[in-house]
């Protein structure tokens, strides 16, 4: 049985929601007979990308995963959540030093315009 699945891609500037693929795999083609006036087959999915707004519709005979689609799970079979947690250690001492390197520039500054220089 086919299975559909979507890949997100990356948003550009112009974007007001986020690109996606549509991508079908294990899919068996059908055979269409619509009428002597027809003979080639037609396209299942054409004009379907254009319908749902995605940039292209994907269709494969063989199964394809997408790793950015699988759900880790915990032993017990539930999606797993990983929380992280930042660490502000080194933010906090570079914030520091940005700051003090910046008070330090402005008395400087102020010196040297109290003492009529321009450094």
């Amino acid at each position: 049985m086919a299975r559909i699945q979507i890949l997100e891609l990356p948003e550009g500037p112009d974007d007001d929601r986020p690109p996606f693929v549509l991508v079908i795999d294990q899919y068996q083609p059908q055979r269409y007979i619509i009428g002597p006036d027809q003979p080639e087959p037609i396209d299942e999915f054409e004009g379907i990308a254009q319908k749902i707004g995605a940039r292209a519709v994907l269709v494969f005979a063989d199964q394809i995963d997408i790793p950015a689609n699988e759900v880790p799970v915990d032993p017990d079979g539930y999606p797993l959540r990983i929380r992280v947690e930042p660490d502000f250690n080194d933010f906090r001492t570079q914030v520091d030093q940005e700051i003090r390197s910046t008070l330090d520039r402005a008395a400087h500054a102020i010196s040297s315009i109290r003492d009529g220089r321009r450094d």
